[in-house]
């Protein structure tokens, strides 16, 4: 039996129910009775119906059954059903039903209508779900309606003109001539529409900004119009008028002022008039506020505009909204690297921010805090940014203990203030400082021949206090291992010599072998400082081997392996023992500038979520992906992440096969855990000479397949080529530097790949694989890790020996994956730009 249940009865009915179970049987037996209707065409009850079925729908449940009843409502020449069922086309349709060409004859029909509603109704359908088969099929009706005198219609068709647009951005030119007069409607809401329109015009085709240049000061004098106005009702909120049309103004300027001076020198006096006339009482005026800074930002503005925008931006940061305070300090973030000077004048403020129990004020502010840091500053900001360190929550610690050791490094005004700071940190979050920063510390200490005593006798207070920072044990223990006999000395200016021993010294490393809390590296460096002692210290070495003899039979095979080699020296190599644990020479600094580069990014934030417009996942990754190997045309194939079998001497299974099919040379870049990059390669001879697969890949006369991919795994670059920039995009960047040209075989390089992160956020499973063309050879050997450091903090590395023995113009395809923020990305690239001296 068809349902009579008015809809406001079933909405009781639904919620009356007490659980999940109850609700889905109530929805249940009416969709049963709502279909049965349909079945029957009661059209008396088919708009009730329809709406009953909107309202489940909102719920989550299927509706898609209610589609056609949509078509026949809105085929009905009555105006409440027309409107239900356009209602129902908008929220049960999109532009991939088929029932989408059903409802293109009706919207036709209806853009025709001598009713201004129903044009509307028409207009509001078209502009939600329409395709871009349907924007070319209307949009003639679309642009017809522009041009009507009603203003109610005007403003739906600009609206819909947006859509149709969006979709098809060739249908861009029809609307253009039309602005004109829309823009200079004395109606408010076809100016805001018509305002609208343009703004998309202008993103999606840079080439009709020109066109609308013409146009600023006639927009100037809309926007002059509005703040000098008087008390209108039907435009005023509280007492700004009409803020809307005001704010989508400033939003069109921006576009049009950016990069042009004319059209700024234009705007100028009248955003300082907006700036500073704008009530600041209200929500109302800090929005308009808001878009008055973006536009000064953007443009071609004079300096003393960019500060007074930036001033605004201060006093929002004394506001008591939080949403507000948090725009101001994204703001600020955006516009430092405008104007530097003018920011750090409201550094006080921002450091309040830290202080905030709102957990993304916090976050926003220490991004800020940290772009904020210069030589200048460094001292108190550095103070702040520690006592946050001690006092911030646990997801914030990592972050801000890494970033305070880089910009430590980067503007330390000395060499003892730079170690104290780094000792601050460790003792205060050490768990939380990255692995690969401790090396970086050590090349530090080990680079400060005059703080040496000083900075391992601080070590060793630090951790006989405290022996659970693991970062702080293994830094102290390498120094121990480096600077024992130091911690003897009484030679110190102004702190007091420690009075220890050097049976303490030798207890102290004991108990850090000993203790459950060390993890399996702390252990290691302490392993290896107790044995370098005994070349330190003179009367220990009977306690020390002690020690050693103990973890001979350890159940960790790399501390037993240490202890017994280490065993081996006391024993069978004691004459060498002085020369073998003598202190390590100084480190040298890469000179690699990607490996340098720890800058921080003001533009960065620590928890944004980059949108990838280009990245896509599963099965479209991996098509796009494989159709980027084609692009040379030499029939790449895709690299694969899962390691082959490793080649050596003679040819694989099915390796001659596999060159007469043609199979090209790639490397692939192989998880960090794998010892050696596999060689993914084939035409191998079996001897030192050339083959005759070696002929079929024009290899002619050089150096064997073999023989080249067989060589010693290819070493970081050491002579100076230019380094180039391979793929740059949403802040993962990899640059290539080149060396050893020919030292692995006549037409040979090696390529050091070099990837940093400028994101806030990390990128976690980074993969990098390249491919070449057929007459290359590629070997890549194991790269450095899998997790790019977010802000430029860390990098990942990569070495690649290249095989051209025809002295080719190099070419190479990428392919880049990794994890952000949970969401896997893929990216591909060419390169084409290796310098030409490789070859030449």
């Amino acid at each position: 039996m068809p349902s009579n249940v008015k809809v406001r009865d079933l909405i009781r009915s639904i919620r009356a129910a007490r659980t999940a179970a109850d609700e889905r049987e109530v929805i249940t037996k009416e969709c049963a009775l709502i279909r049965t209707s349909f079945r029957e065409e009661d059209n008396d009850a088919r708009s009730r119906n329809v709406a009953k079925l909107l309202y489940i729908h909102m719920l989550g449940y299927p509706a898609h059954f209610g589609q056609l009843e949509c078509l026949k409502l809105i085929a009905s020449q009555k105006f409440n059903d027309k409107r239900m069922g356009y209602l129902g086309a908008m929220m049960l349709l999109d532009e991939k039903q088929d029932v989408h060409l059903l409802v293109t004859n009706c919207l036709k029909n209806d853009l025709n209508h001598t009713s201004q509603y129903v044009q509307g109704l028409a207009l509001c359908t078209l502009g939600s779900i329409c395709s871009a088969e349907m924007s070319r099929d209307l949009a003639g009706e679309v642009e017809r309606l522009m041009k009507a005198g009603n203003s109610y219609i005007k403003k739906k068709a600009c609206l819909c003109a947006v859509r149709v647009i969006r979709k098809v951005p060739e249908l861009t030119e029809m609307f253009v001539s039309l602005t004109r007069s829309l823009m200079s409607d004395n109606n408010h809401g076809v100016q805001l529409t018509a305002i609208v329109l343009i703004s998309e015009m202008c993103i999606l085709s840079p080439d009709v900004v020109s066109h609308f240049r013409r146009y600023v000061p006639n927009l100037v004098r809309s926007l002059k119009s509005l703040i000098q106005a008087g008390y209108s009702p039907e435009h005023d909120v509280n007492g700004i008028s009409d803020p809307f049309l005001q704010v989508h103004i400033l939003r069109l300027l921006r576009l049009l002022g950016h990069k042009d001076m004319d059209s700024s020198e234009t705007m100028n006096d009248l955003l300082a008039q907006v700036a500073t006339n704008t009530e600041t009482t209200k929500n109302v005026g800090n929005s308009v506020l808001y878009e008055t800074v973006l536009t000064i930002m953007d443009i071609k503005s004079e300096s003393g505009l960019r500060v007074l925008g930036i001033n605004i931006l201060g006093r929002f940061l004394l506001n008591n909204d939080k949403n507000i305070r948090y725009v101001a300090l994204n703001t600020l973030l955006k516009t430092l690297n405008i104007d530097n000077s003018a920011v750090q004048r409201h550094r006080s403020t921002v450091l309040e921010c830290l202080k905030d129990p709102d957990i993304s004020i916090r976050r926003r502010a220490i991004e800020l805090s940290f772009a904020l840091v210069n030589t200048s500053n460094i001292r108190s900001m550095m103070k702040e940014l520690i006592f946050f360190l001690e006092n911030c929550d646990v997801e914030f610690k990592q972050y801000t203990a890494s970033n305070i050791i880089t910009v430590a490094e980067k503007f330390a005004p000395n060499k003892r203030w730079h170690i104290d700071t780094i000792l601050k940190v460790l003792t205060t979050a050490s768990l939380y400082v990255r692995d690969d920063l401790v090396s970086t510390l050590i090349q530090l200490i080990s680079g400060t021949d005059t703080l040496h005593t000083y900075t391992v006798q601080q070590l060793f207070r630090a951790i006989q206090d405290d022996k659970t920072q693991q970062s702080l044990v293994q830094m102290a223990s390498w120094c121990i291992g480096e600077y024992g006999e130091l911690l003897l000395s009484t030679d110190l200016e102004e702190d007091e010599p420690l009075d220890v021993t050097e049976s303490d010294v030798v207890a102290l490393l004991d108990g850090i072998l000993g203790s459950t809390l060390s993890s399996p590296v702390t252990k290691e460096y302490a392993l290896t400082a107790v044995m370098k002692l005994t070349t330190r210290f003179t009367t220990c070495n009977d306690q020390i081997q002690l020690v050693i003899n103990n973890y001979t039979t350890n159940t960790d095979v790399e501390l037993q392996q240490r202890s017994v080699e280490y065993d081996a020296i006391f024993r069978k190599y004691e004459p060498l023992r002085p020369g073998l644990l003598e202190r390590m020479p100084l480190i040298s600094t890469d000179p690699s500038p990607a490996d340098g580069a720890k800058e921080l990014n003001g533009d960065a934030s620590l928890s944004e979520i980059t949108k990838l417009d280009t990245s896509t996942t599963g099965g479209q990754q991996q098509k796009e992906s494989d159709s980027l190997f084609d692009l040379l045309g030499d029939g790449l194939p895709s690299a694969q992440t899962s390691p082959a079998p490793a080649v050596s001497g003679g040819s694989t299974s099915g390796g001659g096969l596999m060159d007469l099919l043609g199979d090209l040379d790639m490397g692939a870049g192989a998880a960090p855990v794998m010892p050696q990059q596999p060689v993914m390669s084939t035409g191998m001879s079996s001897g030192g000479g050339s083959s005759g697969l070696d002929d079929l890949l024009g290899l002619g006369g050089g150096p064997s397949t073999n023989d080249l991919m067989s060589a010693p795994a290819p070493q970081p670059p050491t002579s100076e080529f230019p380094t180039i920039t391979a793929f740059e995009k949403n802040g993962l960047k990899i640059n290539f530097s080149f060396g050893d040209v020919g030292s692995q075989g006549p037409g040979t390089f090696i390529t050091k790949m070099t990837a940093t992160n400028s994101q806030a956020s990390t990128m976690e499973n980074f993969l990098f694989q390249a491919a070449v063309p057929k007459t290359f050879k590629l070997q890549m050997q194991s790269p450095s890790g899998n997790t790019l450091a977010s802000m430029n903090t860390g990098t990942v590395t990569q070495a690649m020996l290249v095989g051209n023995p025809n002295k080719e113009p190099v070419r190479m395809l990428l392919r880049i994956s990794y994890t952000l923020n949970g969401q896997n990305v893929q990216e591909q690239g060419q390169v084409d730009s290796f310098p030409s001296q490789l070859w030449s």
